[in-house]
């Protein structure tokens, strides 16, 4: 009698595009082990990643602005959820492995900083080899998951997580970066999409900028309203990754998803507004990384035992790197913030 599994292997062959990745072809995992008898790779590695504790994590975590009071700001969480929802909606049209997709965008910022994108920063600043959040992520799902032992995901969600990061880099990737799956590059163009949208949504909503600072290219050629935009640049990464056969962006779009992307570094990436409260966050972790790496026999109190593994300005960088916005400040209070005496 045939596993499940094997069943729906084949219905991957029957249903899916000759160029999407199909479960029993994948390359396996860092350790072999016996698959599931129901669950496909990728789904296997989609389950592991949603019962991480790292992924729980993301809901406490920064993703543009920090410890925001309104309740409808996004958060490392809700972005990781919306790049999933795109990726997934591309992946279906083009009949791609949704498993594969929703696998690597749950996994894809696992390794973030609290604080976004300054609690990256100041760590690539002041640790010995510097750092990056996708290469974090990495070393999240191979080592630091699990006490230790890790999630031993599949080789291509681990090249799609690795490979999703752009920064100001180019939005299509050469080769040395291009993931070695087309659920990979939909990630990463999926991961853009979304970010673009929901931060200029943010923004809006915080009165960083108008709708009237926003460039009339980008307005024209991409949408005023949020659901419009992303409608827009969806549709428009399908019809032209249908027409060439390779997840690709039209030139039209391309230039304005990069008016707009400059546009947003300029005006809410590195505007006063965000790049104060940037500052301050820099230096609450930069004080907990110099506390614990002179004061080992605290950092083991507090992180655990199970962190005294490696090097300790690694073990005290994973340590930092894994924490949530609300732990950190508290951390820093308890360590640096005098209290009252008790009378």
């Amino acid at each position: 009698m045939k596993k499940i599994r094997e069943i729906l292997e084949e219905m991957e062959e029957k249903s899916l595009s000759p160029l999407a990745t199909k479960s029993k072809n994948s390359r396996g995992r860092l350790k072999p082990e016996e698959e599931c008898d129901i669950r496909l790779a990728f789904q296997h590695d989609r389950d592991r990643i949603i019962h991480s504790k790292a992924f729980r994590r993301l809901k406490y975590k920064t993703q543009v602005l920090i410890l925001p009071e309104g309740d409808h700001y996004r958060t490392r969480l809700t972005h990781t959820l919306e790049v999933s929802q795109i990726a997934r909606t591309i992946a279906r049209s083009l009949r791609l492995n949704e498993d594969l997709v929703e696998a690597i965008s749950l996994g894809h910022d696992l390794g973030h900083t609290p604080f976004g994108h300054a609690g990256e920063e100041v760590l690539n600043d002041i640790v010995p080899g510097g750092f990056h959040h996708a290469e974090q992520s990495i070393r999240v799902v191979d080592i630091l998951e699990k006490d230790g032992k890790g999630l031993n995901l599949t080789i291509e969600v681990r090249d799609g997580i690795r490979k999703h990061s752009k920064g100001k880099s180019p939005i299509m990737p050469n080769e040395g970066m291009k993931p070695i799956t087309m659920e990979g590059m939909v990630v990463r163009v999926a991961d853009v999409i979304a970010y673009l949208n929901h931060d200029l949504d943010d923004a809006l909503r915080a009165k960083i900028i108008k709708e009237e600072d926003i460039p009339d290219t980008v307005k024209k050629e991409i949408g005023e309203r949020y659901s419009k935009r992303i409608d827009t640049m969806v549709k428009d990464v399908i019809f032209t990754s249908l027409e060439k056969g390779e997840i690709s962006i039209s030139e039209k779009m391309l230039h304005a998803m990069d008016l707009l992307r400059s546009f947003m570094f300029d005006r809410v990436y590195e505007s006063q507004k965000v790049r104060g409260d940037f500052k301050k966050c820099y230096h609450v972790l930069e004080f907990l990384y110099e506390y614990y790496m002179k004061n080992r026999d605290e950092f083991i109190k507090d992180a655990g035992v199970e962190f005294d593994r490696e090097p300790l300005h690694t073990s005290v960088c994973d340590f930092v790197a894994g924490m949530t916005d609300r732990y950190a400040l508290a951390l820093y209070e308890e360590k640096f913030i005098p209290k009252p005496w008790i009378y």
